[in-house]
């Protein structure tokens, strides 16, 4: 694709300063045509470093190559080319000409709430003074980053570093209660160090410094197998998922972060110990001379951190119930299309190649021809701006023939395809009321169209849509007075049928906007999408349709030829890769949790052995043992299943702009989430439980 850009619009953006010097001087029409070069069309020329200042032929014009974009400016605004702006007096004088994006930088200490206020100003001072075509017309002012990062991916963004923060806790709480454990253990050690005239001080930074050097194994060993994750993380990203200025890789910075965060949180594990540490009765330890004993204050400790382990194990799982269940919603929408043995492709035909509007339905009548001819083909069809489900075409302002506008300004819109016949049949969309597109739909023939339900609903209130009429501004190039960009005469158009909604898969959850497919022989466009429905599989004619193509005009480089199944699959390849993130963390996020309860239960076994040995003399079986460490587990789970419902509600509220088919507490994800997490506890006590019912009492009994 290509762009026009004023004189300034490199200044200070993207081109160097000469680039910028030549763009500015230079004046349209004198000469070859400046051009400046995207990265796709670098590539092209094999990224050669002496492309600057050679002169190419695109669409039969010559054009001197000034400069090469940096990296980084098709992510907001993606062109092969960029040729300098020229506008013509009738786009300049004509009020409703608004194809235009306007760039700016704004002056040092301009902050972006006082470019809105002078931008409200100006566009209130123009609603003044052109009441009839710009009152309540409004100006937004934004950063131009906004134009990658929507409010969307933001959420997304926030969301996975709480995801992940969760599991870095829940690791952390585990290692804070094996440490617990192992100081429990060590009590007789530390007790004695003290006797030896050790002070509680040099104890404490003893027990850090251990926590300290086990955080910076983990985190190094982190660090490394990092790299394959991220890794197979970026094999998942769709194209484009990134911006340029994104360096993805496991940079100094990145490893300096990782070991400094591994680090503090070895210090924060370790605190707990170093305080149990600090607040022991040395005397009371060495009393004991050995036997097993611990405070109920640290059980009650560790009991109480395998709760808020589970708790955040909970939310964590909750929201990626979500995310899948919202995934699997969307798979099942009723596109409202058959995407299946379809194969599309654009056709990127020249500036000025087809001048008429005679010469452009000619050039696809015969395209559709050669297309339909091929062995296997069973329809074969032409629409512009697009395709279905990735837009709604053309947003063009209309009025309902009989009913006046509310005000002139503000005239509802709709999206516009122009469509050939066999377009419903490719794609396979129903029409519901009236008639379909017919061959004799021509330019000579009265002007018809079909509208979605949405449209129906929306504007006719209610009204038998069949035989009512819309007036549209005319968008045939090459008809007399057309000019790019300028809306044409009013025309009208009678509507002859209604089509089922289509989805529009990049905006999922909105509701679907008004559409409007009128004949391709009426309303011929010179760039188009092309699609042909198979009857076997469409990856087989590519090559055959390649040839096709070039037999109607070698010229047109026809280099993408997906499939529709492929398109809607692309469309969901962010949705994919928030499923296996969130599902990736929250697998994790189980494991340590079942980990984190059996390390406390097998803990508790060890430590009441003399217990229950006792008890099993005084007549209890195994099965009484078994089923009270299961209790005991089991209590401490459903203590964090509950807990972890609040923050799964927090966090499905704060998903619930990314959801799509389901609410902020879905009653079956969380019936899943408890039953997972009860099921995982139970394995994870059963070895402990076990192994305590297998205690021999007289063993136990006479280590006591």
């Amino acid at each position: 694709g290509r762009r026009r850009v004023g004189a300034h619009f490199g200044r200070g953006l993207w081109l160097d300063t000469a680039a910028c010097r030549e763009w500015v001087a230079h004046q349209p029409g004198l000469g070859a045509e400046r051009r400046i070069l995207g990265e796709q069309m670098r590539d092209r020329f094999g990224a050669d470093p002496d492309i600057i200042g050679r002169d190419i032929r695109m669409d039969g014009t010559p054009y001197t190559v000034i400069g090469v974009l940096r990296p980084g400016v098709n992510d907001r605004l993606p062109a092969d080319v960029w040729i300098p702006l020229s506008l013509t007096p009738d786009q300049i004088a004509n009020r409703r000409f608004r194809p235009l994006l306007m760039v700016g930088r704004l002056a040092p200490g301009v902050t972006i709430a006082q470019a809105q206020q002078e931008m409200n100003a100006i566009a209130e001072d123009v609603a003044q003074r052109f009441p009839d075509s710009n009152t309540g017309r409004t100006v937004s002012v934004e950063p131009l980053q906004n134009n990658f990062l929507s409010a969307d991916a933001v959420t997304n963004l926030w969301l996975l570093l709480a995801a992940v923060s969760f599991v870095v806790l829940i690791g952390c709480v585990n290692v804070a209660n094996l440490l617990l454990s192992r100081g429990a253990a060590r009590e007789r050690e530390t007790a004695i160090r003290a006797a030896l005239g050790a002070t509680r001080g040099r104890l404490a930074r003893r027990v850090l410094t251990e926590s300290l050097v086990l955080a910076t194994a983990g985190g190094t060993l982190g660090a490394l197998s990092s790299i394959w994750i991220l890794q197979g993380i970026l094999a998942m990203l769709p194209p484009g998922a990134l911006p340029a200025e994104a360096d993805p890789r496991l940079n100094l910075p990145v490893l300096l972060f990782t070991l400094l965060a591994a680090m503090l949180c070895g210090l924060l594990c370790g605190a707990a110990q170093a305080w149990q540490a600090s607040r022991m009765d040395f005397n009371d330890t060495l009393k004991q001379a050995g036997r097993s004993a611990t405070g109920s204050g640290r059980r009650r400790l560790r009991h109480t951190l395998v709760v808020v382990e589970f708790a955040l194990a909970v939310t964590l799982l909750t929201g990626a119930g979500l995310t899948i269940l919202s995934f699997w919603h969307r798979t099942q929408v009723d596109l409202g299309v058959r995407t299946d043995h379809i194969l599309t492709f654009g056709l990127p035909v020249n500036e000025g190649r087809l001048s008429s509007p005679a010469e452009i339905d000619g050039f696809y009548r015969h395209l559709i021809e050669q297309l339909q001819a091929l062995p296997g083909v069973v329809h074969a069809s032409v629409s512009a701006p697009g395709l279905p489900l990735l837009g709604t075409g053309f947003s063009t302002e209309l009025s309902i023939v009989g009913r006046p506008d509310d005000v002139p300004s503000l005239r509802p819109s709709a999206g516009v395809q122009m469509v050939t016949p066999e377009y419903f049949e490719t794609f396979g969309i129903g029409v519901v009321r009236g008639r379909a597109l017919t061959a004799g739909d021509g330019p000579s023939t009265q002007r018809v169209a079909l509208v979605n339900e949405r449209f129906v609903e929306r504007f006719l209130e209610g009204r038998d849509p069949v035989g009512q009429r819309v007036a549209m501004d005319e968008l045939v190039p090459g008809t007399p007075g057309f000019v790019p960009g300028v809306p044409g005469a009013p025309v009208e158009w009678h509507i002859v049928g209604v089509f089922r909604d289509v989805s529009n898969v990049a905006r999922f959850g909105d509701p679907e906007a008004p559409q409007i497919y009128v004949p391709f022989a009426q309303s011929p466009w010179p760039q188009a999408m092309a699609a042909v429905r198979s009857a076997t599989n469409p990856d087989a004619l590519r090559q055959s349709v390649a040839a096709a193509v070039e037999a109607v005009d070698p010229e047109l480089p026809l280099t993408d030829v997906p499939t529709m199944d492929e398109i809607v699959s692309a469309s969901f390849a962010s949705d994919r890769l928030n499923m296996a993130l969130y599902g990736g963390l929250a697998a994790l996020a189980l494991v340590l949790a079942a980990l984190g309860i059996y390390g406390v239960m097998a803990y508790t076994v060890t430590q009441r052995t003399s217990e229950i040995g006792l008890r099993m003399a005084l007549g209890a079986g195994q099965l009484h043992v078994r089923l009270q460490i299961l209790r005991e587990g089991l209590t401490l789970a459903a203590g964090g299943l509950v807990l972890g419902l609040l923050g799964a509600y927090g966090l499905g509220r704060a998903m619930q702009s990314t959801l799509y088919g389901t609410s902020a507490l879905s009653v079956p994800v969380l019936l899943a989430v408890g039953t997972v997490l009860l099921a995982a506890a139970v394995v994870a006590c059963y070895v402990p439980a076990r192994r305590a019912s297998a205690v021999d009492p007289m063993i136990a009994l006479r280590q006591e």
